[in-house]
């Protein structure tokens, strides 16, 4: 139990890395007026090995490097609580999400399970973000939009303000799906080889 604790630990000590380093890194990548976000394989990942909680964590990471990196400034100049809540919530729930979808899915089929929550994390990643957009700062989007030459908010919100950001990390999970299983077959098997030695010894 104690060495299954500490392997758990580890495991997420590395993906809590992977996270704040991809997100350092893709702050810097932008399709639109906010960069890509490279790290939801990595909160599927953790979710899907250390479950739901796991992936909460990464995602609170997440929201949090966020906010260090400068990409939700342009939100922190107009309201700075509302920004924090967002940003920190969003990434916790797409992670959560993660978890609970892989968990009830991956039942039948391990990769049924991790391409649902590869779709089920940047959902709910967008829609929360899209959400607290529309009740936090629905005016200042507006006049975002039209600066872009958008008459209409729902338009910009499509294709000006996150639709491409979206639809790439839709395509990137989608790709990485077969990928991030076979890294779940490793460590899971790693993981199995090592018990039976530390019994056998």
């Amino acid at each position: 139990m104690k060495n299954q604790t500490t392997k758990t630990l580890v495991g997420m000590g590395i993906l809590t890395a992977i996270v704040i380093v991809l997100q350092a890194f893709a702050s810097a990548i932008k399709f639109g007026p906010f960069s890509i976000t490279l790290v939801l394989a990595p909160m599927v990942i953790g979710a899907a090995l250390y479950g739901w909680k796991a992936g909460g964590w990464l995602g609170l990471v997440f929201g949090v490097m966020v906010l260090l990196s400068g990409d939700a400034g342009p939100f922190l100049a107009v309201k700075v609580a509302p920004t924090i809540i967002l940003c920190v919530l969003k990434g916790t729930l797409a992670g959560i999400a993660a978890g609970l979808v892989y968990r009830l899915f991956a039942r039948k089929s391990k990769l049924a399970g991790v391409i649902c929550a590869g779709i089920a994390c940047p959902v709910v990643n967008t829609g929360v973000f899209l959400l607290g957009c529309l009740v936090f700062f629905l005016d200042t989007v507006k006049a975002w939009g039209a600066g872009a030459g958008y008459e209409n908010v729902g338009a910009y919100f499509l294709f000006g303000f996150v639709g491409l950001n979206f639809v790439i990390e839709l395509v990137i999970n989608m790709v990485l799906s077969t990928a991030i299983v076979q890294i779940l077959n490793i460590i899971e098997h790693g993981n199995a080889g090592a018990d039976v030695g530390s019994q056998g010894a």
